[in-house]
């Protein structure tokens, strides 16, 4: 008899498992394309929002770079850390947001810009969010409160942003005098390696105060960059929102 229940029940308990097995391996694929599609979509603003400001490394030196990138690239980590933390209690939108643009920035930059338009790495680089990303995620983690994270968070986003791409910028701030005019070495090479669709307006606002070159009026606009980020995380962790409780119906023809 208990032989029989064995056998009987043999068939079920290897069902089960191959359940388990299709469930582990469909979790896997659907984190692969995730990754892929979080890859695409904050690349995609990050081109349309920042765009160039970020891409070519005698952009980088402008007060523009430190204002607009953290601010505009707040919003949808915002929005997916909501989600995840409401509905999977997951403390990590932010950081793997951020490794999915870095990812998709490099692989852009290297075979795109590099590979086909031979720029050289050195004068395209993108920059990194990722201690922004793991400082908000840390911070809803120890306070659970998106208000405390907005505040805390949101100005750690901006903060951090600054000094962590210090260290790859700073060897092309360095003063250099070519044909009688002070420039940094980044300015040299965004006259050696011209682009021709730099706008007119640069030049324009080149000729005015939105140098800073890691002086004072750095300071006001990290600082402006923090309110704003506070303000952008308010408002994107509403857009969280109003995604997580949407609800999609089937209505079937009378």
């Amino acid at each position: 008899m208990a032989a029989g229940l064995q056998a009987r029940a043999r068939p079920a308990l290897e069902t089960g498992e191959e359940q388990r097995k299709a469930y582990r391996q469909f979790d896997i694929v659907l984190v692969i394309l995730m990754f892929f599609l979080f890859m695409g979509l904050y690349h995609i603003v990050a081109m349309l929002t920042v765009g160039d400001w970020d891409f070519w490394v005698d952009w980088k030196d402008r007060r523009w770079w430190i204002l607009l990138t953290p601010v505009i690239l707040i919003s949808m980590p915002a929005a997916v850390q909501y989600i995840f933390w409401e509905k999977f209690r997951l403390p990590l939108a932010a950081t793997l947001l951020t490794l999915c643009l870095v990812v998709a920035e490099w692989l852009n930059r290297v075979v795109n810009m590099h590979g086909w338009a031979y720029f050289p790495l050195d004068f395209i680089w993108p920059s990194t969010l990722i201690p922004s990303g793991i400082a908000l995620d840390v911070v809803l983690l120890l306070t659970g409160s998106y208000v405390m994270t907005a505040i805390v968070g949101g100005g750690l986003w901006s903060i951090l942003f600054y000094p962590t791409n210090w260290v790859m910028l700073a060897r092309y701030m360095v003063p250099t005098n070519m044909h009688g005019f002070l420039m940094s070495i980044a300015d040299v090479m965004g006259y050696q390696f011209v682009r021709t669709g730099t706008p007119e307006y640069l030049r324009i606002i080149d000729r005015g105060t939105l140098r800073s070159f890691g002086q004072d009026p750095i300071y006001i606009s990290l600082a402006f960059a923090m309110f704003a980020c506070m303000l952008m995380y308010i408002l994107f962790i509403g857009v969280g929102y109003l995604f997580a409780r949407t609800q999609f119906s089937w209505f079937k023809r009378v």
